[in-house]
């Protein structure tokens, strides 16, 4: 239980045929690539697919909401026996995780989640996490699976998060693969096409996102193609792909936990003074509050902004919005304690 903990991610689009249906090739070459894994690392597979391997079954299938909710229903047991099937021979049995967004906003739930990790990786199984889209709610969704394998990594403490896509990694603007990204900037977004495929919901620009998130909490994110020659394999060695450093962090489980799984709610904008002391781990006093952009109650957590609307931290809030705004005078405040703050 000591072996670091590796989260690979799966697109819909890296794992289906040209028709939408699933590629039993690709899952194979996955399961092969996996299980020599197995030996080193504890593994999460967070893998799309369900509504692709089950909209066949949806007569006259266009897509809507409900109809996409039911070809999950129907796909969610097709791609775990799909797995499972390619996994047998290698001796390794699959378990399904169906997540939804209250799972990690909620940091209870978040904590019995890893404990089941925890069970399963001890008795040598493989979970498999999708979103539970079933009965997931339309207003607290998980943007797309990239996220997903981001909170699971940054919750659970991930070293390496892998992003499989159907492109072979982060493309320059010659199309060449850039091997490795210092620090994800505006002028990296800028390279990623924004397009998203026919069959999943994400794209490069989440994949960017959420691997800005991850690198800056410590973790490694490497982007690659899966339908590579030993792709996985090779992006563990950084033989391929798009590597993202990760930046030092040292800050709390709780603390990672903050700035990733739980929900945020509101936001503030803050002056230069606020964003200095913010950054030498100082408390949020009203005295440097510019704006309240969005509104939020005593407890809940809210995003710290600066004037050009960068996202300075996350924190807890010691009181409402509403509360911030009647008592601006009373420089002293104290908005959000600098142990509930967590900067990004």
């Amino acid at each position: 239980m000591n072996k670091p903990i590796l989260v690979l991610k799966l697109g819909t689009a890296s794992i289906t045929t040209s028709k939408g249906e699933l590629d039993e090739g690709v899952i194979a070459d996955v399961a092969a690539q996996v299980a020599k894994l197995a030996k080193d690392y504890r593994l999460i597979l967070v893998s799309s697919g369900a509504v692709a391997a089950g909209k066949q079954y949806i007569r006259n299938y266009k897509g809507k909401i409900s109809e996409r909710k039911a070809a999950a229903s129907i796909g969610n047991p097709i791609l775990l026996n799909t797995y499972s099937k390619h996994f047998h021979p290698y001796g390794i049995q699959m378990a399904q995780s169906l997540c939804e967004r209250q799972h990690f906003s909620n940091r209870t739930q978040f904590l019995q989640l890893k404990d089941t990790y925890e069970e399963l990786w001890k008795n040598g199984l493989i979970p498999i996490a999708n979103e539970n889209d079933v009965v997931s709610d339309l207003e607290l969704k998980f943007s797309d699976n990239d996220e997903l394998a981001t909170l699971l990594g940054v919750g659970f403490g991930a070293s390496l998060i892998l992003l499989g896509t159907s492109v072979p990694g982060v493309l320059d603007k010659d199309g060449k693969v850039i091997d490795k990204i210092d620090s994800i900037n505006n002028d990296v977004f800028s390279l990623a096409d924004k397009k998203t495929s026919d069959l999943g919901l994400g794209g490069m620009v989440s994949k960017l996102t959420f691997a800005h998130l991850a690198s800056t909490m410590g973790i490694r994110v490497v982007i690659f193609g899966i339908r590579t020659p030993n792709g996985i394999l090779d992006a563990v060695e950084e033989k391929t792909g798009t590597v993202c450093t990760p930046k030092i962090c040292s800050i709390s489980a709780r603390n990672k936990w903050l700035a990733s799984g739980s929900l945020v709610t509101g936001r503030l904008m803050v002056d230069a003074g606020a964003c200095e002391a913010i950054r030498k781990r100082k408390s949020l006093l009203a005295v440097g509050v510019v704006e309240v952009v969005e509104q939020f109650e005593n407890g809940e957590i809210f995003e710290i902004v600066d004037d050009k609307k960068n996202i300075v931290a996350v924190a807890r809030a010691k009181a409402s919005s509403d509360a911030i705004l009647k008592n601006l005078k009373q420089h002293n405040l104290e908005i959000a304690n600098a142990s509930d703050i967590v900067i990004l």
